[in-house]
């Protein structure tokens, strides 16, 4: 889980998350309410704790669903939390909502993305804006980090290239320090190098609007979007939990009227995370 094959004691991976979290012990205990000698005894192995605590600790350190797994499995215990593949039927009624609010989306974009920024579904739409990149960039699992980033990709098309970029790595930073998954941090590193490249090759600007907003040229148009993103608040379930939708909507008329006019040709292969 999260790119870690070894198995460490409970009080170990306790303590690793505490000062990830950069929390001291009495932090920890203030803001949970277990006292300071038991959280110690605990890391240190001289206590077991019980599952309730486990769990309880697990949302004050607010670890993702697959540590909380992996803590409880290092304390003998159950996993709480289901990780199937979001081609489960158990899923099924979930993904069904969630690609029909792609659906509703249209003609405007929107993407369904995993929690490594791939590419599980995204509507007609999406389709168009990726016309001329590179088909081995489209191919599952297509990251549309990399995707967006790459010069075989969108990056060409993109006027605010260094600020767009700077935008996704400070998500994806901010998700490599969550987790500490190592697939995040390798990501980060990738797309740090992308973006260094664009703002040596043209420079930085701060935005003049209120959002920041993403510039795309087009069919010889300069499209202009903003974008809002939802997650699943109330998964369980540690796939569904990394679950991210990305829309946006045009800042301008001449953007609107663009994406409202007739629709090209699918460039996207589908069948990535939970594709179809």
């Amino acid at each position: 889980m999260s790119g870690h094959a070894e198995v460490q004691p409970v009080g170990v991976l306790l303590r690793t998350w505490r000062e990830r979290r950069r929390y001291s012990q009495q932090e920890l205990s203030d803001r949970s309410g277990v006292s300071t000698r038991h959280l110690s005894r605990v890391e240190t192995g001289k206590a077991r704790p019980t599952p309730e605590m486990l769990v309880h600790l697990c949302e004050h350190l607010d670890l993702p669903l697959r540590e909380r797994n992996r803590l409880l499995l290092a304390g003998g215990y159950a996993p709480r939390h289901r990780d199937r593949h979001l081609t489960d039927a158990s899923s099924a009624a979930v993904m069904d909502g969630l690609r029909a609010l792609l659906d509703a989306h249209h003609p405007y974009p929107a993407l369904l993305l995993d929690e490594y920024w791939d590419l599980v579904d995204a509507n007609a739409a999406v389709d168009r804006l990726l016309a001329g990149c590179a088909p081995r960039l489209l191919e599952p699992p297509v990251n549309v980090a990399r995707l967006v980033l790459h010069p075989d990709g969108l990056s060409g098309r993109i006027g605010n290239l260094a600020e767009w970029g700077g935008h996704l790595l400070r998500q994806i930073d901010h998700r490599a320090e969550r987790t500490h998954d190592e697939r995040h941090h390798a990501l980060a590193a990738e797309i740090a190098g992308h973006v260094e490249k664009a703002a040596g090759r043209r420079g930085t600007s701060p935005p003049t609007g209120p959002v920041l907003s993403l510039d795309l040229t087009m069919d010889g148009t300069r499209l202009r979007f903003f974008s809002t993103s939802a997650i699943l608040t109330t998964a369980t379930d540690a796939a569904l939990a990394g679950l991210h939708l990305e829309t946006f909507l045009p800042v301008d008329e001449a953007t609107r009227r663009w994406l409202e006019s007739s629709q090209g040709p699918v460039a996207v292969t589908r069948g990535g995370p939970g594709g179809g």
